[in-house]
């Protein structure tokens, strides 16, 4: 029934006469960076909230524009930053086809550019200097680029190939995946985008055991793949699709209707909603106005993949979500966040479309069946050189239990902490991020089918709960074409044996706990991984990259006949697609 509302509404917003927002850019692990980089270093007038991702490519042209006019780039590195990423948007450039009707970036204090203004030079994008038969790679960062009055179209291709070898592995470890993008808006008031990747892949050992347990971590039904070129027999065949159709309801309101998967943090990790799972059906509305950017999202998801093995129909769970953030100053923000989970026969329960009320007083009401999260974030910029984020999450708790000291199982929660500084050691461009996060046995699971996750992976944390990590990432960007990245990651957490449940795999009933009291962080078999990683990277021409890539991960369990290593170095080059790190 929701379903057909959704539809209806989105019918309706066809003719409603307001300049549809933009669709979202990719969660490229640079360019996601960069911006991290403006919003500490640079105070401006723009409501940009770093907590609510993936970011609107319009967003990401106004930081641009808004930096030319107020601060300029330091060095060519930045103004590498900047062009690139007016290069990768042009359809949101102050003289491109979504703008047709704004003569000047304005913002509610600052102008900063007009087009009638001949004494003002503006950023455009830049020119092929060879378009391919006239008509393909006009500009350098779209391989076909169509801008009418009331139509423009953004079509590029996406490929993913890397090949490496790990010493405790006797065959070849590789990703293949092709694909492609298409973008556009219709009349300034519709706007879609629908990305497809066709994947086949032979993952390191600790992944491949994941999979056996949880299926492939960001994907949804699976084949088994064999390929006579790289004598390979247990690979994995998926198909990876994303795709929404979105417009504005007011000035400040944004409704969208698609399948994919969402962030919420400013961390590596997320406790609140990440993007570790594989993409789900959902309606997403956005509210910006003044000082807030208030989200809400209802999803679809699937409860179980094994089932997905048959031709019966998969059953279906569902969840509401609400974000709140309010950007307190250009340096301060503070967010609260709310999501519950439900499963009602494949039928959506109506009273959580209500996108404002409280949701632990809808389950209430209903008689308590459901499992509801809350959190609160907090993220503070600290002298243009730094950043302090943090988020806490709340799955449920006894007060009287919460302080006694003794260990209540159902006291369920999580922590996270975070530093993302600048410059290090006066080198520019070098850049450090740390992070700890921990999460109590048990929290995001529950009674029945109500856990925290999509076709059995997490919404929130890979490890699930039942843990605490520290993490380092380090930036490097020596020059506008090179790239570093490199890792440290140590996790403790606590596995169970057969027949056991000790609080780490969600997807388990919390009615299977194996002690009411005594529960701590890493109880059960006590687990200890260490990770290091390190990836370099050239970007050949806009988009497109050549990777070499090593990493380490050591797995020291207490008993040993789980102990396990990995170590490989490989290569690879990528085309439109982001970097997608297997940690856990």
């Amino acid at each position: 029934m929701y379903r057909i509302l959704v539809i209806s509404c989105l019918v309706w917003l066809c003719n409603i006469s307001v300049r549809a927002q933009s669709t979202v850019q990719p969660a490229y692990d640079l360019p996601y960076h960069w911006l991290d980089r403006f919003d500490i270093l640079y105070d401006t007038p723009l409501q940009f909230h770093t907590g609510v991702k993936r970011y609107w490519r319009k967003d990401m042209v106004d930081m641009v524009y808004a930096l030319d006019s107020l601060y300029p780039a330091t060095s060519t590195i930045e103004e590498y930053q900047r062009q690139w990423l007016i290069d990768q948007n042009t359809e949101w450039a102050l003289d491109g086809p979504a703008n047709s009707n704004r003569k000047a970036y304005i913002d509610s204090t600052e102008t900063f550019y007009t087009l009638e203004d001949p004494t003002v030079t503006y950023r455009t994008p830049s020119k092929s200097k060879r378009p391919f038969l006239k008509h393909f790679y006009k500009t350098p960062g779209q391989i076909i680029e169509v801008d009418k009055n009331d139509f423009f179209l953004r079509v590029n291709p996406l490929l993913n190939f890397r090949l490496s070898k790990d010493r405790y592995d006797d065959g070849l470890l590789f990703e293949n995946q092709r694909g492609i993008s298409v973008r556009g808006g219709i009349d300034q008031k519709l706007y879609f985008h629908t990305d497809i990747l066709e994947s086949q892949a032979r993952y390191p050992r600790y992944v491949r055991d994941f999979t056996d347990k949880f299926n492939v971590p960001g994907a949804g039904f699976t084949k088994e793949y064999k390929s006579s070129i790289f004598d390979i027999n247990n690979g994995k065949d998926f198909l990876l699709a994303n795709a929404y159709v979105g417009a504005s309801i007011s000035k400040h309101v944004n409704i969208e209707l698609g399948h994919g998967r969402h962030f919420i943090g400013n961390g590596m990790r997320s406790l609140f909603l990440s993007d570790f799972s594989t993409d789900y059906f959902y309606l997403k509305l956005n509210t910006r106005i003044w000082k807030f950017h208030y989200q809400n999202i209802f999803g679809e998801l699937q409860q179980s993949e094994n089932e997905a093995k048959t031709d019966s129909l998969i059953p279906k769970k569902y969840f509401a979500t609400h974000y709140l953030n309010f950007k307190v100053s250009p340096s301060i923000e503070v967010g609260l966040f709310e999501t519950v989970v439900f499963a009602r026969e494949n039928q959506f329960e109506l009273q959580y479309l209500n996108p404002i009320i409280l949701y632990r007083t809808v389950e209430g009401s209903i008689g308590s069946p459901d499992n509801v999260i809350l959190g609160i974030d907090l993220k503070a910029n600290i002298g243009h050189r730094a950043s302090f984020y943090s988020q806490f999450v709340l799955d449920e708790f006894k007060v009287s239990e919460l302080f006694s000291g003794n260990g209540w199982w159902a006291n369920k929660f999580g922590i996270q902490t975070g530093l993302k500084y600048l410059d290090l050691f006066g080198v520019n461009q070098l850049d450090v991020q740390l992070e700890y996060n921990a999460v109590r046995p048990y929290t995001y699971s529950h009674r029945e089918i109500a856990h925290y996750s999509h076709y059995e992976q997490a919404l929130a944390h890979p490890l699930g709960a039942n843990f605490r990590e520290g993490l380092m990432k380090v930036y490097y960007q020596p020059g506008p074409r090179w790239s570093l990245i490199g890792r440290l990651m140590y996790m403790q957490t606590g596995e169970d044996t057969t027949g056991t449940n000790w609080g780490s795999n969600i997807i388990l009933e919390n009615g299977s706990h194996e002690s009411d009291d005594g529960n701590h962080i890493g109880q059960g078999v006590d687990t200890k991984i260490t990770t290091i990683g390190l990836d370099i990277s050239y970007e050949l021409k806009q988009g497109l990259y050549l990777d070499l890539f090593f990493q380490s991960r050591n797995k020291a369990s207490a008993l040993d006949a789980l102990d396990q290593k990995s170590q490989y170095i490989g290569s690879g080059i990528r085309w439109n697609l982001g970097r997608r790190w297997q940690e856990f």
